[in-house]
């Protein structure tokens, strides 16, 4: 750990970051993430106060969080790491931990502990950390739909009913990749959400997966990027979208968007942080990851959209929406209301199954 780091222990992080940044060289940090909503929060919480803090230190935006691990394979391959710090789901984190590429993380000598003194690895949520990861948020992929989308009183309120065309005619925007849309088709079916993956886990699971899959095949539209999924609601070219909780609370809240939220079967995931190896900035990106990840900062992330802090100190401080002033706790996806029948994502079954998977329904989406 440098010696800035172990200062930081000692002082507030942005005051000491600020005392040592007149001797530094301007360094520009390329952070890769996911694009709307999602760095929209990211820059308010953590790039803009950071870089006024550090005035020699410019965070370039590089929306590329969806094609990350790939991209990463190519950089390291050719020798030429240009990315400073991506934000990856954990299931790619653990591959690209085990190919080498991403620099493995000591919790607890590289983070910052919570304000009673509670070490890292006893403060982010269990479970959540990872060799070579450093999570951020708890979010969801929830269903969201559109009331103007069905007539008469009587309006959707689960999974079941994302495949149930008779009584909730139209089309469906799910994402193009396995994860959530198997596990809804085997919940939707009748498995227990404790036990999806152990279904999904045996070829008979699968095929019964696909097989409920094809019972909505052609009201189906694919969506890639997180922020299509609130559009084609908003446009009313769909009348189910799944995605991503944070997002379709920003449609929903700050744009306007008429649709609402089931949390029934929601698929909750960590998000954050890994360091590429042989990156350009690496002390800088430490410092930075130090003071982004602490308690204070991850409570801010919540002013800004409604994903969960990953660190158990932090969820006291979630208050207020920034700009709309509402109260952000019933947004959140761990909210008790909304916390009723998780499913929650296994990273090791991706792993382990991923490719196998992420191949069959490649192939399904094209038949």
């Amino acid at each position: 750990m440098s010696s800035k780091l172990k200062l930081i222990g000692l002082s507030s992080a942005v005051s000491v970051l600020a005392l040592s940044a007149a001797a530094q060289d301007p360094v520009s940090l390329t952070v890769v993430s996911w694009g709307g909503a999602y760095t929209a929060s990211q820059q308010r919480a953590y790039h803009k106060p950071f870089m006024e803090a550090n005035p020699h230190v410019t965070i370039i935006n590089d929306d590329g969080s969806a094609n990350a691990l790939a991209s990463l394979r190519a950089q390291s391959q050719a020798g030429n790491v240009t990315w400073d710090l991506v934000d990856m789901l954990p299931s790619d984190a653990q591959l690209a931990c085990d190919e080498g590429i991403i620099l493995q993380i000591d919790h607890d000598a590289m983070l910052a502990a919570a304000p009673d003194g509670t070490p890292p690895t006893e403060d982010f949520l269990p479970g959540s950390l990872g060799e070579c990861f450093i999570p951020q948020i708890v979010y969801s992929t929830v269903l969201t739909y559109r009331p103007g989308a069905f007539e008469g009183a009587e309006q959707p309120s689960s999974i079941a009913d994302l495949f149930d065309v008779e009584n909730f005619p139209g089309r469906r925007a799910l994402q193009d990749r396995p994860g959530t849309n198997l596990e809804w088709a085997l919940y939707a079916d009748g498995v227990d959400p404790d036990d999806i993956y152990d279904v999904l886990a045996t070829p008979e699971g699968v095929d019964r997966a696909f097989a409920k899959l094809d019972t909505i095949k052609d009201h189906i539209i694919f969506w890639t990027e997180g922020a299509q999924a609130p559009q084609l609601l908003a446009d009313g070219e769909v009348a189910f979208a799944t995605g991503y909780n944070g997002r379709m609370f920003d449609a929903i809240e700050v744009e306007g968007m008429d649709a609402a939220i089931i949390w029934d079967g929601q698929v909750v995931e960590w998000d954050g942080w890994v360091v590429p190896a042989d990156g350009p900035n690496e002390e800088v990106v430490m410092e930075y990851l130090y003071w982004a990840t602490d308690t204070q900062r991850l409570a801010d992330q919540a002013k800004f959209i409604s994903y969960g802090p990953a660190r158990a100190s932090s969820a006291e401080l979630v208050g207020q929406h920034a700009d709309l002033g509402i109260d952000m706790a019933p947004h959140m996806p761990t909210n008790p209301d909304n916390y009723f029948a998780p499913i929650v994502l296994d990273n090791d079954f991706w792993v382990d199954y991923g490719d196998e998977l992420r191949e069959r329904f490649a192939n399904w989406m094209l038949q």
